[in-house]
């Protein structure tokens, strides 16, 4: 072999090293760049899903505590309240069902519309709506101290005996109409007597007259002022569900207890401590961030 065929070779082999080294080469910077792009995704999604938890761990958090706060809150602000002693009153005259029905329907209806109040002043900064919400609550917490601490021990029989009064002239009136609607048919001497007439065929005059009366008398009450309030500042669903569900606990009690329980309540006890959660709530506020 001449050494022109050694020095082709040579050359021959030169090249087809430097083809596979052109092959192999880009194929190493795209395999780390590969593995370099897949760590990334992968602590990008490692990220989402932490924020997703610590999102989904917030909400649960804010719901609890709205929850709560307006549970607890709705249930001191309406043990002895007008609204209870019309609930227990009525019962006592009507059918419980009906006027649990009536009365809750109309704190249902309150609630909602109240926390959508609340809710729609989220537009204001959330800093200024919370330290507002916390100067309220401490206001009347303080207030109700105060009421509470020169009310008469039986102080609640006499707004008791206010609400049965009022009541008692509503129902003569009702009879008065009933009593209207007989006639006497003068050939056959046959009494007819009408019948109330029932809304849409479906609501009672009762459950009409316990929806109405507790929606006035819950109107620009105090506990729908807290809704308002909590609504601005916690987790709107959580306000409501536990203020619709404060409702229904007063209420039951009010309409199963009856007189027994609206008139052992002492209102001066219930008022005080309600004024201790108000004030609880609104020194919670400091170990808070508004923004949270």
């Amino acid at each position: 072999m001449t050494s022109c065929h050694l020095c082709l070779l040579a050359l021959v082999g030169l090249l087809n090293i430097a083809c596979l080294y052109a092959e192999l080469a880009p194929q190493e910077p795209e395999e780390v760049h590969n593995v370099v792009n897949k760590e990334d995704k992968i602590e990008f999604q490692n990220d989402d899903k932490n924020d997703i938890k610590k999102t989904s761990v917030t909400s649960s958090l804010g719901f609890v505590h709205g929850f709560l706060a307006s549970l607890s809150v709705i249930i001191v602000s309406e043990l002895g309240d007008k609204t209870f002693f019309i609930a227990a009153i009525m019962a006592m005259r009507h059918a419980r069902l009906t006027v649990f029905s009536g009365a809750l329907l109309a704190l249902a209806i309150m609630t909602i519309l109240s926390a959508f109040l609340g809710f729609a002043t989220t537009v204001i900064p959330r800093s200024f709506t919370y330290y507002a919400s916390t100067a309220l609550f401490a206001i009347f917490g303080l207030k109700m101290l105060r009421d509470g601490y020169k009310m008469a021990p039986d102080e609640g029989q006499e707004e008791f005996e206010e609400v049965q009064a009022d009541l008692k002239r509503r129902d003569e009136e009702r009879e008065k109409q009933t009593l209207s609607g007989v006639t006497e048919d003068p050939e056959s001497g046959i009494i007819r007597v009408q019948s109330p007439k029932k809304l849409l065929g479906i609501f009672s005059p009762i459950f009409l007259q316990a929806l109405t009366l507790t929606f006035l008398a819950e109107w620009g009450d105090r506990s729908q002022i807290t809704t308002i309030i909590l609504a601005a500042r916690e987790n709107v669903f959580g306000v409501t569900i536990g203020g619709i569900l404060g409702h229904g606990i007063c209420t039951a009690l009010a309409v199963i207890g009856g007189r027994m329980i609206a008139q052992r309540i002492s209102v001066k006890s219930v008022t005080i401590i309600g004024g201790i959660v108000f004030l609880v709530f609104a020194l919670s506020a400091l170990f808070f961030n508004p923004d949270d």
